[in-house]
């Protein structure tokens, strides 16, 4: 799968494209900006995109109005087709936000029941739509919304009509847009039975197309198997690397990597290619949320180190900031041109060695040295070794263990290492070392 082999990026449309957060109606070829910005995603390693919503909504994008329109504040079918082909003519794949559980209220199949009550032929298309009740909009009836959020209307994926309407669209966006793969929002709510069929379609109609679903907590590889996804979003992990830094306890997050990766027989996740993420349009920016912003390298090699499929969310690239707190217009800024500055370089080059090292894109997770303030963990695959090193510290570590190796190269700077009479961790420092056989 070559998304086990990539490097994702992160854009959240509407946001980076700067359209307004309500739906004027007014069309506007914004989409194109990103094609702006394709030297500068290519020049940091990146090959596959992952665009947040696209499709014509009310507001933020998850609110879904029609499943075959690009977005009137972002422009036409065109103009989007015309950036997946400028994305593929760059080497770059191409991955879609699937918002299948919910849609927005102006979502034409719901606006026909808002008309036409009881009569609507796309009664049945939702969930639990109760005329003798009423919601905080106050249409004179009650439906199901996400969560409580009754501009999210659940759709029932139990109703054949429905399931083959979203496959459909599918199928489109495959054939319009040739895209590669797609996010599941909200993966955690989908029933089994449709994401594997969902997993069955796709298969159908694009070889090596590329299914990761959004989930939070649970037992990864059980729902992996039971929805037949590719990937899931790596949350469990997000919190442990961050909270890892800030407290200056690196047991956390080696732990819950030995938790899920390692060799022992009741590792929930070993194997798999969950998405591995500093940051998203969701939560704080990684920059806002470290307490020591010389972290913030050492956040992205723990990141791109670990077992999984890193992520980058624009503009976490040269460190923006942002807190959740200050609401979605500030997660999802819209910046005028990209910036490049020592941590852009470094993801780039910790990009590069993810991709060509066969072990930090397969390999198994073995501790092999830590402590509160550094760790150093091994990833191998057919022969390949690369040890992971990573120092907190202010001050230099020098790591006494067995490498298996007597030199070794680091694939972030090209240094060669001797592991002879110990391994010096500068302050603030991280390596790949490849080991030689």
């Amino acid at each position: 799968m070559w998304a086990y082999e990539s490097v994702f990026y992160q854009i959240y449309p509407l946001g980076f494209c700067g359209a307004p957060f309500e739906n004027d109606g007014v069309a506007e070829s914004r989409i194109l900006k990103v094609i702006d910005w394709i030297p500068h995603i290519k020049s940091m390693g990146i090959n596959a995109i992952y665009f947040s919503p696209v499709f014509e909504s009310d507001t933020h994008g998850y609110n879904t109005r029609d499943y075959s329109k690009i977005d009137t504040r972002l422009g036409s079918n065109e103009d989007f087709a015309l950036v997946c082909k400028k994305m593929h003519e760059n080497g770059i794949k191409v991955v879609l936000d699937g918002v299948f559980n919910h849609v927005g209220r102006g979502f034409w199949a719901f606006q026909d029941v808002l008309k036409n009550r009881e009569s609507s032929p796309y009664v049945n298309w939702f969930s639990r739509i109760a005329f003798d009740g009423n919601s905080n909009y106050n249409d004179g009836l009650w439906y199901e919304g996400w969560e409580g959020n009754y501009d999210l209307v659940k759709l029932n994926l139990y109703n054949e009509d429905v399931v083959r309407h979203i496959f459909d669209c599918v199928s489109g966006w495959v054939k319009e847009f040739d895209i590669d793969g797609l996010r599941l929002d909200v993966a955690y709510c989908l029933n089994d039975d449709f994401c594997r069929r969902l997993r069955g379609h796709c298969d159908s109609i694009k070889q090596d197309f590329f299914l990761v679903g959004e989930v939070l907590h649970g037992e990864y590889g059980k729902m992996l198997e039971a929805k037949q996804f590719h990937s899931l979003t790596n949350y469990q992990c997000y919190k442990g690397i961050y909270s890892a830094f800030n407290s200056y306890n690196m047991f956390e997050i080696i732990h819950s990597l030995a938790r899920m990766f390692g060799p022992e027989d009741w590792t929930v996740a070993r194997g798999s290619h969950l998405f591995s993420f500093c940051d998203n349009h969701d939560v704080t920016r990684i920059a806002s949320i470290l307490s020591n912003e010389k972290h913030i390298p050492l956040v992205y090699a723990m990141c791109f180190g670990m077992p999984g499929i890193p992520i980058v969310y624009y503009g976490s690239e040269w460190g923006a900031k942002a807190r959740k707190e200050e609401g979605d217009p500030a997660l999802r800024a819209c910046f005028e041109k990209p910036e490049w500055n020592d941590l852009t370089d470094f993801i780039a080059k910790m990009a590069e060695a993810k991709k060509n090292s066969k072990a930090l894109n397969y390999g198994d997770f073995r501790q092999i040295v830590l402590t509160n303030r550094q760790c150093i963990f091994q990833r191998c695959c057919d022969g390949e070794r690369v040890l992971v090193a990573i120092n907190m510290d202010e001050n230099a570590y020098t790591a006494h263990f067995d490498a298996g190796c007597g030199k070794a190269v680091d694939l972030i700077s090209g240094a060669e290492h001797d592991f002879g009479g110990g391994s010096e961790l500068p302050p603030y420092s991280a390596f790949f070392w490849k080991c030689e056989r």
